[in-house]
This record gives structure tokens, sequence and C-alpha cells, in this order.
């Protein structure tokens, strides 16, 4: 059962990107790596990000326990980015 952590969502995180992609990200103190392949929000639809100017990524995250969730995050102003979703 996954469970969504909507108390979180809108905070600023910190988030690492190699080549445009995600590859590690610091939330509430905890810094986690992403352990799958992201995938950009807007390919799941293209018409409606486009017309928000909308940018983002969901990927998995493990911390340094091997605890991992899942994230959805999304570019704020400038290099700022804000957690969308997390989920167990």
């Amino acid at each position: 059962m996954s469970l969504l952590h909507p108390s979180r969502t809108g905070s600023a995180i910190n988030l690492w990107l190699v080549d445009e992609r995600p590859v590690r990200l610091v939330h509430e103190g905890k810094r986690y790596r992403v352990t799958d392949e992201p995938t950009r929000l807007e390919d799941d639809n293209p018409e409606l990000a486009y017309r928000l100017g909308f940018s983002g990524w969901r990927f998995q995250g493990t911390d340094g326990n091997d605890v991992s969730h899942m994230f959805e995050v999304r570019r704020g102003h400038g290099d700022e980015w804000r957690l969308l979703r997390i989920y167990d």
C-alpha cells in the first residue's frame, strides 16, 4: 500500500542534476540518492505542461538506511525546486 504525505507537499527541496537529470536530493534534512530512471512529469501531459510552463520529475529516492520513497518534484522560480508528492 502506498502512503501519500500531503503535509510535506509544496516544501522546498535541494535537487542536484547531472546532464539535466536528478541524481540526489535533500528533503527535511535527509539526503536521498536517485535509484531509478527519472521520468519527466511533462511526459504525462505535454500540452498542459506547455501551457502552464510546468517542468518536473518523478523518481525513486533512497536514503542512507536503504529506505526508499517515490518523489514528484517541480521546478519553481529560477533554480528553486518544490516537492509535489512523496509516496512510501
